[in-house]
Order: C-alpha cells, then sequence, then structure tokens
C-alpha cells in the first residue's frame, strides 16, 4: 500500500507539533511555578502601590535550601496562604537556585536585592511596603498555613505605617 504525500505531510506536522507543544509545556516563565508570586521586582512595587498592599518577599534557594522547601510546601503552596496573600499581599520571589536557569538581568536584580536587605540566609521573608521600606522581617516558622498567616497579621499590624 502505497501513501500518499498529503498524508505523509500531516503525519510529519502531527508530530513536529507535539515535540513543540511538549518543550512549550516545559518551558515556564520564570516565576511561573508559583502562581501569584511575580519576580520582577519593580513591577511588584508598582503593583503595591496601586493595590495598597504590602509586599511579601521571598528570598529562597528554590531548589537546594531544604527549609524554603518546607516553607513553600507547608505555607506557600496551602490555600489557605494563598486566599489571605490573594486579599492582602503582593507575593515576590527573590530566587537563588542552582539547578533552575534564570535571566541574567533577574539574577542581577536579585544579587543587588539581598545585598540591599543584608540578605545572610534562606529563607529570608521581608515585608516591605510599596517604597521598598521594610516592615518587618521573618523566615521559616512551623505550623502551617494558618498559624503563618496569623504571625503575618500580627507582624504587620505591629509595623504598618498610615497609607497600607
Amino acid at each position: 500500500m502505497k501513501q500518499s504525500p498529503y498524508r505523509i505531510f500531516l503525519l510529519l506536522a502531527v508530530l513536529a507539533g507535539a515535540f513543540f507543544f511538549s518543550f512549550a509545556i516545559q518551558a515556564e516563565p520564570e516565576g511561573a511555578e508559583h502562581p501569584g508570586w511575580m519576580t520582577d521586582f519593580e513591577a511588584a512595587k508598582a503593583k503595591a502601590a496601586a493595590e495598597n498592599k504590602p509586599m511579601l518577599v521571598d528570598f529562597t534557594g528554590s531548589d537546594w535550601c531544604i527549609w524554603c522547601v518546607k516553607l513553600d510546601d507547608e505555607v506557600f503552596s496551602k490555600p489557605g496562604f494563598q486566599d489571605y496573600a490573594k486579599a492582602n499581599l503582593i507575593l515576590v520571589e527573590i530566587d537563588f537556585p542552582r539547578k533552575k536557569e534564570q535571566s541574567a538581568e533577574l539574577k542581577q536584580q536579585n544579587n543587588a536585592l539581598a545585598q540591599k536587605y543584608a540578605v545572610r540566609g534562606y529563607p529570608t521573608i521581608l515585608l516591605l511596603d510599596a517604597k521598598g521600606e521594610v516592615l518587618a522581617k521573618t523566615g521559616y516558622r512551623k505550623g502551617g498555613p494558618d498559624q503563618y498567616v496569623e504571625h503575618l497579621r500580627g507582624l504587620l499590624a505591629d509595623a504598618k505605617p498610615a497609607g497600607i
């Protein structure tokens, strides 16, 4: 049985499409593995100002830091935290991975921010106002999302300047 050139072309087109689609699924944009988290600090500041919300900035080593992974698994990935954050915070991830690829611009931004805020370990969680001023500093805390949200509420209540 002889195949028509049209059928062969169609088969090749389908296979090529499947091949490229599989790469598109794997090549997520920076920050996409954590929906709702921003990686562009200046854009996050603008959003914080526009929405009149503080920023929660997570300085993390997402693919190597044990406590960072625990914080993500136990708190940041849970609906209790996500619901609170969506209504009350602008989430910013400042990542220092060992295996994940990052653009040169993102690496430069993250290094400059770590230096500016004197980050010495991971995870370091900063609550910042829309101007980038530190409201509070924290890190990993056991207890799950509800206790972490209460901890954040307390920090913000103690440090909240007028207008946020």
